[in-house]
């Protein structure tokens, strides 16, 4: 997975992230409300709900912002109702793609993602064609001069994370989903910001892309297909050969 956390760096670089935050607050605050909606605006008796705000607090949304998705949703997301569909893409090169979409409107979602992967040579693939690839985990990345990498994994084992890595400046946590929310309960409770925090597909094998050109043109798809409103997250088993400098 090291050619991917390359790619996640250079993109920490370049500011994207940062650029994209307002953006993301925005899917949060979807999620948020739809949950609401579904199962009530209680955290404790709505899991759902639950792993949302959790989600949104790792990635130091404004509690502000989540108590008024939730009264968006608890009173009623007037006119819209969100259904929740998964796209299974290929890109160029034979990369894997799983894109999450909550969306109001499939007729209006699908052949926006269709076009965004037309533009870039990629396509739609047949279910379980890309699925299969991957599987579920807790992913939380934090910056490594919040806490020495000793503490943060006795912090994070014992709260039952899998794994810790400390590459470029960046620790990374993965755990099974059904522990991700102590994992991130107990980064909270030592008040450590992280960089990103959700559960999502992380693929079991990945396609290593060593042609500049490629590997930029896979980039600025999945860029794309996370710029559209609908799409909540993004997962590729793209990997960055070492050795690739990418501009």
């Amino acid at each position: 997975m090291s050619g991917h956390s390359k790619w996640a760096t250079i993109r920490r670089k370049k500011g994207a992230l940062d650029a994209k935050r307002g953006a993301i607050f925005t899917k949060l605050a979807k999620e948020i409300s739809v949950a609401a909606k579904e199962g009530g605006g209680d955290p404790e008796g709505n899991p759902r709900l639950r792993l949302a705000i959790l989600k949104a607090k790792g990635s130091n949304m404004p509690k502000d912002n989540i108590e008024r998705a939730v009264k968006k949703g608890t009173g009623g997301l007037e006119g819209q109702v969100y259904e929740e569909f998964l796209y299974e893409c290929y890109a160029p090169g034979g990369v894997g793609i799983l894109v999450e979409a909550l969306t109001d409107k499939k007729s209006r979602t699908t052949p926006e993602i269709k076009s965004i992967l037309t533009k870039s040579g990629g396509s739609l693939g047949n279910p379980g064609s890309v699925s299969r690839l991957f599987e579920r985990k807790g992913v939380i990345t934090l910056k490594n001069d919040l806490i020495s990498e000793e503490e943060l994994f006795d912090l994070a084992v014992t709260a039952g994370a899998d794994d810790l890595s400390n590459e470029d400046g960046i620790y990374t946590i993965n755990c099974a989903p059904d522990a991700y929310e102590n994992v991130q309960n107990a980064l909270n409770s030592k008040n450590l910001s992280t960089e990103e925090s959700e559960v999502k597909f992380i693929p079991m094998t990945t396609v290593e892309i060593s042609e500049k050109e490629l590997a930029e043109k896979v980039m600025k798809l999945i860029d794309n297909l996370e710029g559209n409103d609908d799409v909540q997250s993004v997962s590729s088993n793209f990997e960055l050969a070492d050795g690739l400098e990418i501009d």
